[in-house]
């Protein structure tokens, strides 16, 4: 705690969070900027300890909801965020912040696309992207956006003075409509509107060399991030792609958020100390996917090993501390550790326990004890130990290192009745009549299998949603209906409710390989992937692994090259918009596995291509490439597209006679691969076995119309 006190003890912060835009013609009011700006700052002086003089605040309430708690927690004036105060705020922290010492910046708001008025940099036509202020629509000097250009400028400031920086942006790039009580942090439409071209920030001179230079060219017409340049001298984590929307919702039937700050916030005080903005941004970005998927997608740039709120860099590893230790005949026999549910654990998952005082978790011969989750908690939970690995006595203050993480099976549903009336969101009074009777044939189904549990009180979470629509049909949700569930399902249809437990299945087994995922394997970098489109389309953010965007229909190289010292076993899933799942072939014929010598590589062309259906106007393709020591069936885990039905494992010759599977990750893939009719285990884990290692990574596509 000494060592993060004195790391903490010199941040500088500019929380800006805009809810009231008016008057705006453009920008509607919101509802959670200002409180994601309070979670924000709640968890900077009260965990962090950050003092008052180090806060920048900038936030404007909604005027129709705002109350004396939403200007409440700075004990300096409030300040607006108009674009003349949010550019003096940026300019007074460099001013005022020594080098070496940290800068938070953090955004809760809309963003905005106008057109651009640096058409010398990226061409008549397009767009910028920015910052909205509050009085974005003001008269003179107001009207103005704070423009990636202009925010180049002034991080590169800081960075040139040896400001360690960090930027959170929970807004927009783009934006649409909203939904019922979900809202989205942009505007549907460019903006064309003619705004002054003069900058608070620099003379155009300088924004527009300080923009070439940090994008590595000359003639730079679109970054890297959407918002910000290629530089890696800060930490970017925005909410979303420039193709999708930022959501704030009623995290808990309550209070509204932005979806990044919440779970960002959740993440960083129900954590252990330590982790990285790469860890960070796993986290969120799997609960944001799991109910805004396809829709909402960040976007992590920049240093991302560094650890949060702090400048040292550290190793891919995740650990936690031993809590409290219970021992029978001397000897530990169950620990508690201080993580739980609220950091993604769940029952099954395997820990090794390193002895108090240990600062190299990579060495195996260290470990003292295996441990297994048996109960878990919000914030804690409790482990067997499962196997003893020598004399040392397991102390509290003991890090505990994941070794395998859970894969959770069966999907939780909750059915969703909607009240009458006019709304999005509601029914006419036929359908309300009808109603009951359609959401009841489905509990029944659900009744009848294994993969689903039907959720009936209001403290579990769900994994999906059932309702009826506006027209008589069934919709299945995570957050929002997913798109492009084809046909359409009819409650009035007597085979209907079957149907809709069909698809539940299909999606909780997709869902299932799609969270297959062992970074703390020793594999995790003797595996290189990389993802090289052949597109005239800008790549936002494009690593080789993530916010890659393709056109239905072109072409891309998937490269793979083995740099371990050993022989590696190697699969490619391809995971389609239409909910199917294929292998696909590295040779000419198609094998359960393809063996790769130590320094092999293959590149192979791939066309990415939607369904020819009126419907599909984007869909997310997932590529995920795994890497064994030993050989591995993934023929289990094959699926056709959601409008088929999934064959039987004895159909695909997939079921031995014994109904065994030969090592502990084809037990795993067994599972995900049982009939639906045959419930599977509730948690499946990869059993750690040093001889059994792998490892897998995968690469998100948007393909687009």
């Amino acid at each position: 705690m000494a060592e993060q006190t004195k790391q903490i003890s010199n941040i500088y912060a500019l929380l800006i969070g805009i809810d009231g835009y008016t008057p705006s013609k453009s920008y509607p009011n919101l509802k959670g900027c200002v409180r994601d700006i309070n979670l924000v700052e709640d968890y900077l002086k009260k965990t962090l300890r950050i003092p008052e003089e180090r806060f920048w605040k900038q936030t404007s309430p909604n005027p129709e909801i705002s109350v004396l708690s939403e200007l409440r927690g700075s004990q300096k004036p409030n300040v607006l965020p108009t674009y003349e105060n949010i550019v003096n705020a940026f300019k007074e922290i460099t001013d005022m912040a020594l080098p070496g010492e940290l800068v938070y910046i953090h955004y809760s708001g809309h963003g905005g696309k106008p057109d651009t008025i640096y058409e010398e940099l990226k061409g008549k036509g397009q767009a910028d992207e920015g910052i909205v202020p509050m009085d974005v629509d003001a008269p003179a000097p107001g009207g103005r956006y704070l423009r990636d250009v202009e925010v180049a400028t002034l991080l590169k400031r800081m960075t040139d003075k040896g400001l360690v920086v960090t930027v959170v942006f929970d807004s927009c790039h783009s934006g649409g409509a909203t939904r019922g009580d979900t809202a989205i942090r942009g505007t549907e439409n460019r903006d064309r509107q003619k705004r002054p071209t003069d900058s608070l920030v620099a003379s155009r001179q300088e924004l527009i060399g300080n923009w070439q230079t940090l994008n590595e060219g000359p003639n730079p017409s679109v970054t890297q991030g959407g918002w910000l340049t290629k530089s890696k001298d800060y930490v970017f984590l925005a909410a979303c792609r420039p193709s999708e929307f930022a959501f704030e919702y009623n995290v808990d039937g309550n209070n509204r958020h932005g979806a990044l700050t919440y779970w960002m916030i959740n993440t960083l005080t129900s954590g252990s100390p330590g982790l990285t903005y790469r860890m960070l941004y796993e986290r969120i970005n799997a609960v944001i996917q799991s109910k805004f998927r396809e829709q909402q997608t960040p976007m992590l740039i920049g240093d991302s090993d560094r650890t949060i709120f702090g400048s040292e860099n550290i190793s891919y590893q995740y650990a936690i501390s031993v809590i409290d230790v219970i021992e029978a005949d001397s000897r530990p026999t169950r620990v508690k550790l201080s993580a739980g549910t609220a950091t993604g654990l769940g029952l099954g998952a395997q820990f090794a326990i390193y002895p108090l005082g240990a600062t190299n978790l990579s060495q195996k011969e260290a470990q003292i004890a295996i441990v297994e989750i048996q109960e878990v908690f919000a914030s804690d939970s409790w482990a067997e130990v499962i196997t003893p690995l020598g004399e040392s006595k397991i102390e509290h203050g003991a890090q505990a290192v994941l070794l395998s993480p859970p894969v959770d099976l069966v999907q939780r549903v909750s059915l969703v009745r909607k009240n009458e009336g006019d709304g999005e969101d509601r029914l006419a009074p036929e359908l309300i009549a009808q109603q009951e009777d359609a959401l009841n044939a489905v509990e029944i189904a659900i009744a009848e299998q294994g993969w689903l549990r039907l959720v009936t009180d209001n403290q579990t979470k769900e994994d999906l949603q059932v309702a009826v629509n506006q027209k008589g049909e069934y919709e299945i949700c995570m957050g929002l209906p997913l798109k492009n569930l084809t046909p359409a399902l009819k409650i009035n249809d007597d085979k209907a409710a079957q149907e809709v437990v069909k698809r539940l299945v299909h999606i909780a087994k997709y869902r299932a390989v799609q969270g297959l995922k062992n970074p703390f394997s020793d594999l995790a970098n003797q595996l290189e992937v990389e993802l090289i489109p052949q597109t005239s389309l800008p790549q936002n953010g494009a690593t080789g692994l993530s916010n890659i965007t393709l056109r239905s229909g072109e072409q891309a190289v998937l490269r793979i090259k083995n740099v371990s010292a050993s022989p590696l076993n190697i699969v490619v899933l391809d995971l389609e918009p239409t909910w199917e799942i294929s292998q696909l072939p590295l040779q000419r014929m198609v094998q359960k596995f393809y063996p790769f010598n130590p320094g092999q590589e293959i590149r192979i062309k791939l066309g990415l291509k939607l369904p020819d259906k009126a419907n599909y106007d984007k869909g997310l393709e997932v590529i995920k490439v795994f890497a064994m020591f030993s050989p591995a069936d993934f023929r289990w885990l094959e699926l056709p597209s959601l409008d088929k039905e999934i064959p039987t494992a004895a159909s695909r010759g997939l079921e031995s006679p014994k109904g065994e599977a030969t090592n502990a990750l084809e037990e795993l893939f067994a599972a995900i691969g049982t009939d639906p009719d045959r419930p599977p285990i509730e948690r499946a884990q990869v059993i750690f076995d040093p001889s059994e290692e792998w490892a897998t990574k995968e690469i998100q596509i948007t393909v687009m119309r």
